[in-house]
């Protein structure tokens, strides 16, 4: 079985961390993004995983697919756009890796999504439809600042099938419409390649629509957790929920606990942790860092090689790679310091307006 990841955004929402790393490679939960979607994606018996990047993205990609294709035993290529193709374009470039003789419906997923990764249920969910696409969709609270996935209104003595029927799609409602999203997640059968053109294409908005108004298009409701992950607010959030989800079905496999450490907290084995430290809840500590005595973290995440000097806090942000907070510094409200960035002693840095951004110069 193929998938297909979109990775060919440009990470804006992400600076400046991506300024120095492409946004599928951004650590999160202590390993880059799109690691979580292949990892998932092998558990569910896929063999063969194509990237989909546009060509502005560095060899340190090249790299990344070298060192995973080998540890999980995987087939990982690319498939590179010279110019951008939308989120269905890149579906018809990829178009011979995808297709084989096995006629088998292939996945193609958002980078930016994080979640329990149901792929098996999808599978089982499509084949049973009888769908020539499935998309997953998830439940929010307030679906006015999303694209609306509308399902079929059946009576109540209807086939289960057809209360899984998507009907159509709104773009950011003003009334109420339904509550469900699409979650960036779809199954899709080969014949759905030949409904896309090789050209700057919408998925969500040319080709699913097509589809559900032919009665071909079916949605599964995600279970669990979901959240865009490509900027600063949502990363945090969606790290929280993380976590908590590994408290639940991995108690002890990553997070710690002991003196000091409140609620979740992830901190890999390399990093060393000073003396009168208050740690968590909702925070990740990658490979190398240093967090000295007196430290305050919490819902953070502090990247590898990262340095917290005594007495300093950070609270909802982002601390990147290499970066130095100086004592008795405070970071807070959704601020992001790039690659390599040193704040001085006593110095404070939060949001106002906007999330603060900090990069090296």
């Amino acid at each position: 079985m193929k998938a297909l990841i979109l990775v060919g955004g440009l990470g804006t929402r992400l600076r400046p961390l991506t300024f120095s790393m492409p946004k599928p490679l951004v650590d999160f939960g202590n390993k880059p993004m799109i690691l979580h979607q292949i990892e998932a994606l092998k558990a569910a018996g896929v063999t063969e995983v194509v990237l989909a990047i546009n060509h502005q993205q560095p060899e340190v990609m090249l790299n990344f697919v070298k060192e995973y294709e080998k540890k999980l035993e995987m087939k990982i290529t690319f498939s590179q756009e010279t110019e951008p193709l939308g989120t269905a374009g890149p579906l018809a470039l990829a178009r011979d890796k995808l297709i084989d003789e096995s006629g088998k419906p292939f996945f193609v997923l958002n980078s930016d999504v994080i979640c329990e990764y149901p792929l098996l249920e999808m599978i089982k969910f499509h084949k049973n439809h009888g769908a020539e696409a499935t998309i997953m969709v998830t439940k929010v609270n307030d679906p006015s600042k999303y694209g609306v996935v509308v399902m079929e209104e059946e009576a109540a003595t209807e086939e289960e099938e057809e209360e899984a029927r998507v009907k159509s799609f709104v773009e950011k409602p003003k009334h109420f419409v339904g509550d469900k999203i699409n979650a960036g997640i779809y199954l899709l059968n080969p014949s759905v390649l030949d409904r896309i053109q090789l050209r700057r294409t919408s998925i969500e908005k040319e080709i699913f629509p097509k589809i559900a108004s032919e009665k071909k298009l079916y949605a599964m409701v995600l279970p669990g957790f979901w959240m865009d992950i490509g900027q600063p607010k949502d990363y945090l959030t969606g790290q929280r929920m993380y976590l908590d989800y590994l408290r639940k079905n991995a108690p002890g496999e990553l997070l710690v606990s002991g003196d000091g450490i409140i609620g979740n907290v992830m901190a890999d084995e390399t990093a060393v942790i000073g003396d009168r430290c208050l740690i968590g809840p909702d925070v990740v500590i990658g490979a190398g860092c240093v967090i000295e005595s007196g430290v305050r973290l919490f819902g953070c995440t502090v990247m590898r090689g990262a340095r917290i000097k005594e007495h300093a806090c950070v609270s909802d942000s982002i601390v990147g790679w290499d970066s130095t907070v100086g004592s008795w510094a405070r970071v807070a409200d959704i601020t992001v310091l790039g690659k390599d960035v040193h704040v001085a002693d006593a110095e404070v840095i939060q949001m106002s307006v906007k999330p603060e951004i900090v990069q090296k110069v």
